[in-house]
């Protein structure tokens, strides 16, 4: 028994000592929580970012932040970022990561949690805060949002005498005998099998009074509304008032092939106003009017869009990630993400500001759309999620499969991705 009490004197010196170097080398590889970072972020196609973080950079030398542009295709800048996170590398300390991201990433361990004390949260639009959090912890804080708008052609519609659809008959009726009689197509959304089909799909589902997950993901909630929103988007495509092209489009070839004239409708994000009514090269510049989506019995619900940041949880100046994302969230800041990005600011008194009002006269309209918004389904496997909707719904719209064998199989594919949790 003696060599036991020695053994286990010997084991625990070597525990101690173990333990000891752990904590030294833990201590050692703590976060500086402040110093200088990289913010990685989908392209900036609008050319607005590189200004705001300058100014961060002039006031603060000792923690400047560096801009990488990942593609502009979300699917393939979602894709970079997992690749960095899996590999524990501290190359990114915050990340401008989709709203629909948020709870996959959180679920992974790859964003940190953060202080809600630090953050303006009471002056956003209420809508967006449920975007940022998971499992009631805040994980990131919102940046823009965005809500899905129908755009259409006001001169057209004047010279009909009609107002513009509020309901799914009218917006079906009025695109198939309006639309040519001006020798048009009659609508357009995101239909390619990506990421907007997801948010597409979801519009036509929430605008029927569905859902296809709750409970975190935990839960399916695939039912007859779910069949409804297929039906509507399926039969424009029977019908011809939505055109095959459509099939083909992302958000850049569906605003495209408005600017140029070719549709009477399109659903769009906020984006689209200032180019469509004034680029100098647009073909409806002064004609566009927007309002909220349609929906089955009056204005539908849009799919709550936009961006939030996160702090990477291998960042090593996590103080300084936080205080960037209180300075890109400030009310002199979001007013520039308007002005200067075209991009929706989160922040509330900025939708009722006379001036900008004037400038942006679809400020009340998207307001009013983002605060009937509803967030993509809320998954940990959102990945799997997202693209199980997109097959599924294009085969729909390629009329490959009908809405009700649709329903069935969807069911199926996603109770199996919430039984892998």
């Amino acid at each position: 028994m003696r060599w036991m009490r020695a053994a286990g004197r010997s084991l625990l010196v070597t525990a101690l000592l173990v333990t000891g170097y752990t904590a030294c080398a833990q201590q050692d590889e703590r976060p500086d929580e402040r110093g200088p970072m990289t913010l990685a972020t989908a392209g900036d196609l609008t050319r607005y970012l590189g200004p705001l973080l300058r100014d961060w950079n002039q006031e603060h030398p000792d923690q400047r932040v560096k801009l990488v542009e990942l593609p502009d295709s979300a699917d393939e800048t979602r894709s970079q970022m997992i690749t960095e996170l899996r590999s524990g590398s501290p190359r990114f300390d915050i990340l401008n990561i989709d709203v629909a991201w948020t709870s996959e990433f959180a679920a992974a361990g790859w964003i940190s949690p953060l202080d809600r004390s630090r953050f303006p949260l009471d002056s956003f639009l209420p809508p967006v805060l449920d975007t940022a959090t998971f499992d009631d912890r805040l994980y990131a804080v919102p940046y823009v949002t965005n809500a899905g708008l129908l755009y259409y052609r006001k001169d057209v519609l004047a010279k009909e005498g009609v107002e513009p659809p509020r309901t799914w008959d009218e917006l079906a009726r009025q695109a198939r005998e309006i639309a040519p009689e001006y020798d048009l197509d009659g609508y357009a959304g995101q239909f390619l099998p990506y990421e907007g089909l997801t948010a597409n799909v979801t519009e036509a589902v929430r605008s029927s009074g569905g859902s296809l997950l709750g409970d975190e993901g935990a839960k399916v909630t695939v039912d007859g509304a779910t069949r409804e929103g297929l039906d509507f988007l399926a039969g424009g495509v029977r019908e011809g008032w939505i055109p095959r092209e459509a099939l083909g489009y992302k958000e850049e070839e569906s605003r495209i092939a408005f600017q140029r004239g070719e549709l009477l409708f399109l659903r769009n994000w906020p984006y689209v106003y200032q180019l469509a009514n004034g680029d100098e090269d647009s073909a409806v510049a002064g004609k566009v009017g927007a309002v909220r989506i349609p929906g089955p019995d009056g204005p539908g619900t849009s799919v709550l869009g936009g961006s939030n940041l996160a702090v990477s949880a291998h960042s090593r100046h996590r103080e300084s990630a936080a205080d960037l994302i209180a300075y890109l969230t400030s009310e002199p800041v979001q007013r520039r993400v308007l002005t200067e990005g075209a991009l929706p600011p989160v922040r509330a008194d900025l939708y009722n500001d006379p001036e900008l009002v004037g400038e942006h006269p679809y400020l009340p309209t998207l307001r009013k759309s983002i605060l009937t918004a509803e967030p993509r389904p809320k998954s940990p496997r959102y990945d799997q999620v997202s693209l199980a909707v997109q097959a599924v719904a294009h085969d729909v719209l390629s009329l490959r499969q009908s809405p009700g064998d649709a329903v069935n199989r969807l069911r199926r594919e996603l109770t199996a991705i919430a039984r892998e949790d």
